[in-house]
Parts: structure tokens; sequence; C-alpha cells
């Protein structure tokens, strides 16, 4: 399942994300979405994680959570 995460601090990083997420099950890829022309972060990514018992238990448990003092949504990304 592939699963959106807003909301970001800029100084997240590709490996950040997938450690963050990684505790609630296998994480095959995790993206931070960069500006094309500035290589700034647009303060959102996606996580793939394949065992969608898991990807469920990650949004229920962290979307309204607090990261880098900033309040983040964890959703089901649409395709």
């Amino acid at each position: 399942m592939k699963i959106f995460i807003g909301n970001l601090d800029d100084r997240i990083e590709d490996v950040h994300l997938r450690e963050a997420f990684q505790d609630f099950g296998t994480v095959t890829s995790a993206k931070i979405i960069k500006d094309r022309l500035s290589g700034k972060s647009k303060g959102f990514g996606f996580i793939e994680m394949p065992n969608e018992e898991e990807a469920v238990k990650v949004i229920r448990n962290v979307n309204g959570a607090t990261w880098e003092g900033k309040v983040i949504t964890v959703r089901k990304a649409f395709k």
C-alpha cells in the first residue's frame, strides 16, 4: 500500500521517513517530494508497505502525531 505523509518539516529526508516507519513493518520505498528547481522539500512524501495490515496500523497510529514540531497527516495515497 502506498501511504501519503504530509506537513513534514523541510529537514526530513528519505532516510528519516524510512527509519520512522519501519518500526511498524517493512517499508519498500520512502520518498520526500522535492521542488525540481530549488531541490527543497515540498513538505510531503510517500512510503510503500507491501503488508496491508502493517500499512493500516501506520495510518491509525501515526496520523495526527507530531514530528519535528509539526502535526503530520498520514493516509492511504490516491492512485
